[in-house]
């Protein structure tokens, strides 16, 4: 599998947004909660698993939307599964690191 990933290098942050490869360009929504997954953000490269892994590695900040994109978080330790956002069953989460 192969996930949108695009890298943000904001001063000292490093902002890492991936996807799964097929949620690219589709809204979400439930309630006033809208998950917009959008090309612009989340549409650098296509990477491989390994690939996303070794990019979050130097993240401050990540965004993760999708099954496979979450899982790779929580894998690594980087996401607790208790603050997974579902917005229509779309699995979405965040991270930042606080200095």
């Amino acid at each position: 599998m192969r996930y949108w990933t695009k890298v943000y290098r904001v001063e000292m942050d490093v902002l890492v947004a991936v996807c799964d490869e097929e949620l690219l360009g589709q809204v979400f929504e439930e309630g006033e909660v809208v998950l917009d997954v959008r090309r612009e953000f989340y549409g650098g490269e296509r990477l491989s698993e390994r690939e996303v892994l070794q990019v979050l590695r130097e993240a401050t900040i990540i965004n993760l939307t999708g099954e496979g994109a979450v899982r790779m978080g929580i894998k690594s330790g980087l996401i607790d599964r208790r603050r997974v956002l579902r917005v229509q069953g779309v699995p979405h989460a965040q991270m930042v690191t606080l200095r």
